[in-house]
């Protein structure tokens, strides 16, 4: 008697499940069967594991497992869902996507990627250390090619629009989770015993730096100002998703925007806030509806909270002062920078990050000048020109904004990358940050798409390449 494939594959799950009940404990057993199944479904749906990355990357980004080699879930998720598109290619066509080629942002980006060569290499030289490089290196990388994934599974407003709900969702329950932490526990590392239960790494020293500001709100993106820089990168796209849609879609926009604005109060990020407040200026110069009430309430709600939290108003008080620790550690960073460009002119590449053990140089925190640090000025330089390209391709048209269902994801999506971007003024989370560098280019990777639908008169013109301009639902041809 024939077995057909279902048959042999519900065999095959029974031995492999019995096999590692014997050798493993029956909860582990269970989650690896999970985790199998997991894999198995993202190999023949790739677009599912995006979506999984962006649930997981935005709800317990640091989460790891062992996989023969030590990785966040969130990267082992990222190459599962490349292996899986790399799969389909061989074996049947994705739906037809625009060249590489025709993509400016996505061009120049591959070039900063190809550069990245020669300080990888100048760094595994120059830089003593017991880390590896390659393994650093290789993950930056997995980071940036987000924008690529983007391109290949995104072939559709639809499809964008849910990865922005999967970017909610994870960013709601890591809201509601580490808010309500900190209201109970009234300490930033009230959040430790359940990142345990996460199996983030480096434990002992994740739980001393908690307790050492623990008068900032903890959460799974451990530093209070790396879940500002989140925050300021993901709050705007929440706004204009919340304001054109209707029923349970409203509320999980509204609901991530107004717990984000709380969460950025109690974690005290100065950059994060004063990035959202200089982008919404914008939007209010632009006649974006909404934006100037949108200040107005936010004002009132920051009084409120203040009042109401004691802690607050102490953090409050000292955290624009120049008498601050840390901002005083933010003008040694600077004034000792020119020496750490001097002692590595070409960048420390990717074997450590800033600053180099064994040294007496201090790390910088900011975005471009950890691009100097990290790769060299060309590195840097190679960054401004994507920049510059993104937004050559997403700027928005002259005269007043109206924020419509239409362009909500664009609209947010280029506010929340121009805030990461002022953000990183103060601080450097988006340049080499594992897991945030993905968010960050897998929101580039959602603008650029929406822009060339919106905009198809700034796609190159090549003849013998024909760009299909993807058609909303009910949307006349």
């Amino acid at each position: 008697m024939s077995l057909n494939l279902p048959s042999l594959v519900a065999i095959l799950f029974g031995l492999l499940f019995g096999a590692l009940a014997l050798l493993l404990s029956p909860a582990k057993a269970f989650l690896a069967v999970i985790g199998l199944a997991g894999a198995v479904t993202i190999l023949r749906f790739p677009f599912w594991g995006l979506l999984l990355f962006a649930l997981v990357a935005t709800f317990m980004p640091y989460s790891t497992v062992n996989l023969g080699i030590r990785s966040t879930v969130s990267e082992a998720i990222l190459a599962l869902t490349w292996g899986a598109v790399l799969w389909h290619s061989f074996i049947a066509r994705l739906p037809d996507t625009p060249s590489l080629g025709l993509r400016p942002t996505d061009q120049m980006l591959l070039w900063l990627m190809l550069f990245s060569v020669f300080p990888f290499i100048v760094g595994q030289v120059t830089v003593h250390a017991d880390t590896s490089g390659v393994a650093n290196w290789l993950r930056w990388l997995l980071s940036l090619s987000s924008v690529f994934l983007c391109a290949k599974l995104l072939v559709d407003h639809k499809h964008r629009e849910s990865l922005v709900i999967a970017l909610l969702l994870g960013s709601l329950a890591m809201l509601v989770l580490s808010i309500a932490v900190f209201v109970r526990t009234r300490s930033g590392a009230g959040i430790a015993p359940i990142l345990a239960l996460f199996n983030y790494g480096n434990f002992d020293m994740l739980k001393f730096g908690l307790e050492a500001m623990s008068s900032r709100m903890g959460s799974p993106w451990m530093h209070p100002n790396a879940i500002g820089g989140i925050m300021a990168l993901l709050l705007p796209m929440a706004f204009c998703f919340g304001m054109t849609e209707r029923g349970w879609k409203r509320a999980l926009g509204l609901s991530v925007a107004c717990l984000g604005a709380a969460a950025l109060l109690l974690a005290s990020s100065r950059g994060a806030m004063v990035s959202l407040a200089l982008v919404l200026m914008w939007m209010a110069t632009r006649r974006v509806p909404y934006t100037g009430r949108l200040l107005m309430i936010g004002a009132a709600l920051t009084v409120a909270l203040v009042m109401a939290y004691p802690p607050l108003q102490e953090r409050l008080a000292t955290i624009f002062s120049s008498d601050n620790a840390s901002t005083e550690v933010r003008f040694d960073e600077y004034r000792m920078f020119p020496q750490a460009v001097l002692a590595y002119p070409f960048g420390i590449g990717f074997k450590v990050d800033p600053p180099v053990p064994g040294t007496q140089l201090l790390g910088i925190s900011n975005l471009w000048l950890n691009f100097i640090y990290k790769t060299g000025i060309v590195g840097m330089l190679f960054f401004v020109a994507v920049t510059l390209r993104w937004w050559r391709e997403a700027r928005p048209p002259s005269g007043p904004i109206r924020l419509t269902k239409d362009n909500a994801l664009w609209l947010g999506t280029t506010a929340g990358i121009l805030s990461a971007l002022v953000s990183g003024l103060f601080d450097h989370y988006f340049s080499f940050a594992v897991v945030m560098v993905a968010l960050f280019w897998l929101m580039v990777g959602i603008n650029v798409l929406e822009a060339r639908r919106l905009f198809p008169a700034r796609l190159p013109q090549v003849s013998s390449v024909a760009y299909h301009k993807p058609q909303l639902d009910g949307a006349q041809p």
